[in-house]
């Protein structure tokens, strides 16, 4: 089923792209919530005609993104999170925590529009902010710990060993001999 988009649908598409989707996820979801409208000729006309119109005005938004991707274009990360003594994270940096930082910086970015992969170790990472559906900006987060690593207690050594006294030698071998003797019988 061919729907029109109304507004953007992250992972689907942009507004007024033209997209495949199931049927009921488009009579049960897209149509009723208001955010695509079935793409019949007159509908896929009316978009043309609409989008001709609108030309300069999407033409600014794009620019206004790009503006954005160009202050954002030098910009890298530096996240500290709680480590364990194997270097992995407690829970995992994920695009809030980069929202949050990017604001700290004066960039006030939804946080729909970035996407990370799972960051669940401390490294070099990349997020990327989608700012217009041709407008993208990569950006380096450098994830650290959050204070020392704590690092696992060292096995304890071995005692060193401890000259045994020669009467204490003589008593372990008269019961050692003991042990050995066989039983008699009274």
């Amino acid at each position: 089923m061919e729907i029109i988009l109304k507004e953007d649908v992250i992972g689907l598409g942009y507004k007024h792209d033209i997209v495949n989707v199931k049927s009921g996820y488009g009579r049960n979801y897209l149509i009723p919530q208001g955010k695509g409208v079935i793409a019949s000729e007159s509908a896929k006309k009316m978009l043309a005609e609409e989008l001709k119109q609108k030309a300069k005005k999407l033409e600014k938004i794009k620019n206004d993104a790009q503006a954005v991707a160009d202050k954002l274009d030098g910009v890298a990360l530096t996240i500290e999170a709680k480590v364990s003594a194997q270097g992995t994270i407690y829970g995992s940096v994920n695009n809030v925590m980069i929202a949050d930082e990017l604001s700290k910086l004066g960039f006030d970015i939804d946080r729909k529009l970035i996407t990370i992969k799972d960051v669940k170790t401390v490294g070099e990472h990349k997020a990327t902010v989608r700012l217009h559906k041709e407008v993208s900006v990569v950006i380096p987060v450098t994830v650290i710990p959050d204070g020392p690593i704590a690092t696992p207690a060292p096995a304890a050594a071995p005692a060193p060993a401890v000259e045994e006294e020669p009467e204490a030698v003589a008593e372990a071998e008269v019961l050692a001999a003991i042990d050995e003797a066989p039983l008699q019988e009274a």
